[in-house]
């Protein structure tokens, strides 16, 4: 009945196409299917569905019938893989499918023979290189799926490919790390304890996007598992600092004809750069010295692109609550920066849009200055007291101020009685 669903070429209910597909993938990881000749193959032929939730299931599918009966699909799959290009994301999203299902039992073993995991194994990594970020994304979740089974097997491997001259590589075996930094306690913690520094300095390679893993590595080990890396933030702190920055070498300009465009490549960096710092804050405060920080990389930040002021104000609003003292010993010099975002008007012919984005940036940086209002009491800076001042006067800016205002005081309310 499923399969006739599938079979069905009008698509006139996708809704029946998409639960028939999600009902196939729970059978068919824990029956074999084998028997219904060609399931594989019309499965697949849901992958040149119009609709996305389609394909993913269909993905999901594939996976966990070959899950049943791994002999007969997992060749399938790793064929398909090699030989069919514009399929090759989601049959990965199959294959990280069957690597998740595997289960070790109490001696250790693995339902993955050691052959399978070998044939997987090669051909991950011979797409370490892949053009396509989302395919490298998925090689990675399997690449640190497996690790998670076999440390002893694959981080080693892992180590081994961070030296490679291929950027992406390098990249996508970071990301498989970061793959490895589940909440729970597993095995792979003790493996990768004493080489984690071989993958995380690679924050400071020459190559944009391995930074940007390394950051993202780092920002999930401090959430996750941060014992595994309050020994290296002495070393690692200042290298992430340092991509906060902005870089001239990594903007360009794009001609596109009537108008030129202005491309940042540098700009995810710096935000998640940030954004790895906002979650040291909440687990590796000790390890961390806030006035290195805020002067010059913070005001810096204050100064930057909508995308990263918006994790900035955050970060702020933390540390004026976390180390008000060093933020109190700077402010004047934060003032400016927070003056010009709330007064920021978007151009007249600006979409709705942008001028959303514009009024969650003020928003954003009214819940600093709140907060830095709250530390600073009648003892604030000649500077901050102006900034205050303006915002009063001003009826709109003023009207939003009191609002944040009200619910930063409900949140500190809420937050003390929890406490009691």
């Amino acid at each position: 009945m499923l399969m006739n669903i599938l079979r069905d070429s009008s698509g006139a209910n996708s809704a029946r196409q998409h639960l028939a597909l999600l009902c196939l993938g729970e059978i068919g990881r824990r029956k074999d299917l084998s028997q219904h000749a060609n399931i594989e193959g019309i499965v697949i032929e849901s992958f040149q569905s119009p609709f996305e939730e389609i394909k993913s299931a269909a993905s999901y599918a594939l996976g966990n019938i070959a899950v049943g009966n791994l002999s007969k699909y997992l060749p399938f799959i790793l064929n398909q893989i090699d030989n069919q290009q514009k399929k090759q994301y989601l049959l990965l999203h199959s294959l990280k499918e069957v690597i998740a299902r595997q289960t070790v039992d109490e001696a250790g073993q693995v339902d993955l023979q050691d052959a399978n995991v070998d044939k997987i194994l090669r051909l991950l990594f011979n797409h370490c290189e892949s053009e396509e970020e989302g395919v490298r994304n998925v090689v990675a979740e399997c690449l640190g799926k497996i690790a998670l089974i076999e440390p002893e097997k694959l981080v080693p491997e892992l180590k081994e490919r961070t030296f490679s001259p291929a950027a992406f590589t390098r990249a996508t075996v970071v990301i498989a790390v970061k793959y490895t930094f589940v909440e729970r306690p597993e095995r792979i913690d003790d493996v990768i304890q004493p080489v984690i520094s071989s993958f995380l300095m690679l924050i400071k390679d020459e190559d944009r996007h391995v930074r940007r893993a390394a950051v993202s590595a780092l920002s999930t080990a401090a959430h996750n598992k941060p014992n595994l890396i309050k020994g290296l933030l002495q070393e690692l702190l200042p290298l992430l600092y340092e991509q906060t920055v902005v870089k001239q070498e990594l903007i360009r300009t794009v001609d596109l004809g009537p108008f030129k465009h202005t491309v940042d490549d540098g700009l995810e960096l710096r935000k998640a750069a940030f954004e790895c710092v906002d979650t040291l804050l909440d687990n590796c405060l000790d390890q961390i010295n806030p006035s290195s920080f805020i002067i010059p990389y913070l005001q810096s930040g204050l100064n930057d692109h909508y995308d990263v002021k918006m994790p900035c104000h955050l970060i702020l609003s933390k540390l004026a609550d976390k180390c008000a003292s060093a933020v109190l010993a700077v402010l004047d010099s934060l003032v400016e920066p927070l003056e010009k975002t709330i007064t920021h008007k978007p151009k007249q012919d600006a979409v709705k849009q942008e001028v959303d984005r514009n009024e969650d940036m003020i928003r954003s940086a009214l819940r600093a200055i709140v907060s830095l209002n709250r530390i600073s009491g009648g003892e604030c800076s000649a500077k901050f007291k102006m900034l205050i001042d303006f915002i009063k006067k001003s009826n709109v800016i003023s009207e939003k101020y009191n609002a944040v205002r009200h619910e930063s005081d409900t949140v500190v309310a809420g937050d003390v009685m929890d406490m009691n």
